[in-house]
């Protein structure tokens, strides 16, 4: 099922490319990191908690998306060769490019979910003494704890801003310069494509989608039940 949001040209196709758990996942994650650092700087700590706890189910849910998920969302679908990249960089970029993630875009992917999760994980462990104890600070090494809690306030928090920023950049170079939007296809899932190039769509049917929303509940259950283990 395709939602037509333009016309689509006679001489090329509209192609499901991201589909709707995909697409879910990518706008709650932006909405809930965008929660996250504005409710670290202005202080309230239990919504970012909260949304704390969120990100790790929608991250866990996307690990395993990466396998099982529609064909462009598969990690099999933008793990890119040294080679593809270096020939993507001088222009000679392959046409299945500019369906997915490009080499660039992949690198991009793979930077923010791994900072992301790295940063959840130093909260989890983080102690400030103060007014909170992560749930697992009592499960590792204080000098664990004591890292965690300064990556996470420090180095983790602008590393995190610093690759939102850039991923906003890339969208917008890529509409000024490019006269390519990639805000559109991940609302309506649809990429239009020139027919020769023959490319798989991604299965985006109810079935999958239930496959979707049984691992994001299997996913939040583990994240509430790390939240538990907070005494």
């Amino acid at each position: 099922m395709s939602i037509a949001m333009t016309a689509t040209p006679p001489d090329r196709q509209r192609l499901r490319v991201w589909d709707l758990p995909t697409r879910l996942f990518h706008w709650s994650l932006a909405v809930s990191v965008v929660g996250l650092i504005v409710s670290a700087k202005t202080g309230a700590m239990d919504w970012h908690f909260r949304l704390g706890y969120f990100v790790l189910a929608l991250l866990l849910f996307r690990l395993l998306w990466g396998f099982v998920g529609g064909r462009w969302s598969r990690f099999s679908a933008f793990v890119y060769s040294p080679a593809a990249l270096i020939a993507y960089l001088r222009g000679r970029a392959a046409p299945a490019h500019r369906i997915g993630h490009t080499p660039l875009g992949a690198l991009s992917v793979f930077a923010l979910l791994g900072v992301l999760l790295v940063q959840v994980l130093s909260g989890l462990m983080s102690d400030d003494a103060i007014t909170f104890t992560g749930p697992l600070a009592t499960r590792v090494p204080g000098a664990w704890s004591s890292a965690a809690m300064d990556w996470h306030k420090e180095a983790g928090q602008w590393l995190v801003i610093a690759l939102l920023v850039l991923h906003a950049f890339a969208v917008l170079v890529y509409v000024l310069f490019k006269r390519q939007t990639l805000v559109r296809p991940m609302l309506s899932g649809d990429k239009t494509v020139e027919p020769a190039l023959a490319v798989p769509a991604s299965r985006d049917d109810w079935a999958s989608r239930g496959v979707a929303l049984l691992l994001f509940g299997l996913c939040a259950a583990l994240a509430r039940w790390v939240a538990s283990m907070q005494g």
